[in-house]
């Protein structure tokens, strides 16, 4: 029997999407093309592979146990046919898409833009805003590296640390608190928070309470910069990572000043898919953005 290795990609594609459709879009082939595989497959295996369960599929317990051995199967292939190349910035061309929130990029692109138009002028940068729920464009290459808060939890993404970024209040000149700012009177004030999704607390707001305070929370805008002009209008305050806002923070002609509460440090963390992982123009990148966090 001569055996198709291409169904073990096929097969991988269809044990992670879960679905006909989505594994006909991430093979980019059409849905009928990956519904015939999946007969061969079944054929081939004795095994339904995947059951309709309502208007989803469910795995069947073969393919449960058989998933990670395929996907161990199909990266081992991927790197034997892809041979190690040294990398010629001089004449790479390549379109690398990066996703963080707007003070993020606002502190990162000038020096990252400098830096990969010196080195690599046949590259070209593509920065996406935060979206208000959580994507699957990592895993789908749509975005290559995304810088935010959070570890992934999932084995296939790799992430790293860039920076550990000081939490600090900011507040426009003149405030009435500005040099005597106590937490008592932190807690006093009307605060805008920064929230992808429009959320009106976060973890500051559970340690004022084991201080017995409360504050109020006028608002929560989905922008730094939206936040930083309503704070430069009025006597509201606005808490943020004071290394990455820097540059916003100058631009409003704001002032920071120390939190009165102990708070844990914002992080600054890359994520990007395994697949990208041994990609020597992808590792590239991540060290220019390293660097140009450290400016």
């Amino acid at each position: 029997m001569q055996l198709d290795l291409n169904l073990l990609t096929a097969l991988d594609a269809l044990l992670d999407e879960g679905s006909v459709t989505g594994a006909a879009d991430r093979l980019r082939l059409s849905t009928p093309a990956v519904s015939r595989t999946l007969g061969r497959i079944r054929r081939l295996t004795g095994d339904d592979i995947l059951v309709r369960t309502g208007r989803s599929m469910t795995p069947t317990p073969y393919a449960l146990a058989i998933r990670e051995p395929v996907r161990d199967l199909v990266r081992q292939a991927q790197a034997l046919l892809t041979p190690l190349r040294e990398l010629d910035l001089a004449t790479l061309e390549r379109t690398f898409t990066l996703r963080c929130h707007d003070a993020l990029a606002t502190s990162l692109a000038p020096e990252l833009l400098r830096q990969v138009s010196d080195q690599a002028p046949g590259v070209q940068l593509r920065f996406l805003a935060e979206t208000a729920t959580d994507t699957d464009d990592l895993r789908h290459g749509k975005v290559d590296l995304e810088l935010g808060g959070s570890t992934p939890q999932l084995p296939e993404f790799r992430s790293e640390t860039i920076r550990h970024d000081p939490l600090v209040a900011v507040m426009r000149r003149g405030h009435p608190h500005a040099g005597s700012l106590d937490l008592e009177s932190y807690a006093a004030q009307t605060h805008v928070l920064v929230s992808r999704r429009g959320r009106l607390s976060d973890p500051i707001d559970e340690i004022l309470a084991s201080h017995g305070l409360r504050r109020r929370v006028l608002a929560a805008v989905a922008t730094t910069a939206a936040a930083a002009l309503v704070i430069s209008r009025s006597d509201s305050l606005m808490t943020a990572p004071s290394i990455t806002c820097r540059p916003l923070i100058e631009a409003f002609g704001l002032i920071t000043a120390p939190l009165p509460l102990t708070v844990p440090d914002a992080s600054v963390i890359a994520v990007w898919h395994q697949r990208y992982e041994t990609d020597a123009a992808h590792a590239w990148l991540r060290g220019k953005v390293r660097e140009a966090h450290g400016a």
